[in-house]
């Protein structure tokens, strides 16, 4: 992001006047009534912009100090978490209609896009019933498939699997490889819901793009 996060951490960035992390507190379900995030990088600005609430929601914050992954950010908010819960990326944009869709399905789901194009990544396998196998990490060749947004709907029955590696030979912890082993180990429903408003956020571009998006929305 260049400049644009040289004082600000990138949650905090605004489209249309609003932060990264507003939209994503916005698109939360009712019955929502918790936030816990995650902090790094100038994690001090993000409480210093939100501190303890949100309109009718209380906020928490737990500090990453040792960077392992997503899975293990996720493993840190452990002690607070109950039954049910959504993971979501701080610096992404989600629509409250795909996460309605993703919680609406029994088990667990991940938001996942299809694109045309795959470079590097993790490229989710379904069956033909969404049903998500596994996720293939590496290069892809610009074949066409699908890609995990890192929006889940899970439950606590995940922390009685163990953390998988992000890759082979990798210190981080991937969410998408953990929750996919456990649902294999647990006979738990893993099913990939489909986004059509998803916008990953990874340069300047992007936030014109999510500018021009929410304006014909």
């Amino acid at each position: 992001m260049g400049e644009l996060t040289a004082g600000t951490p990138k949650p905090l960035l605004e489209v249309n006047g609003k932060t990264l992390l507003e939209y994503k507190f916005e698109a939360l379900p009712y019955d929502i009534n918790e936030i816990i995030i995650i902090v790094g990088y100038m994690g001090g600005k993000i409480h210093d912009r939100f501190g303890g609430s949100y309109k009718d929601k209380s906020i928490l914050y737990i500090e990453q100090e040792k960077l392992d992954g997503t899975a293990g950010a996720l493993w840190l908010a452990k002690p607070l978490l109950k039954e049910e819960f959504l993971v979501m990326m701080g610096d992404d944009m989600y629509s409250k209609a795909e996460i309605d869709r993703c919680i609406a399905i029994q088990g667990w789901t991940m938001l996942v896009q299809e694109t045309e194009h795959m470079d590097a990544g993790g490229c989710v396998i379904t069956d033909t019933h969404d049903k998500i196998l596994s996720i293939e990490e590496g290069s892809h060749h610009g074949k066409a498939g699908l890609v995990g947004t890192n929006l889940f709907s899970l439950d606590m029955r995940l922390f009685d699997y163990p953390l998988v590696a992000k890759a082979e030979g990798s210190d981080e912890y991937g969410l998408p490889q953990t929750v996919v082993a456990a649902s294999v180990s647990g006979k738990i429903p893993f099913t990939a819901v489909k986004a059509t408003e998803w916008i990953q956020i990874t340069s300047p571009e992007d936030l014109e793009k999510a500018t021009h998006f929410l304006k014909y929305r």
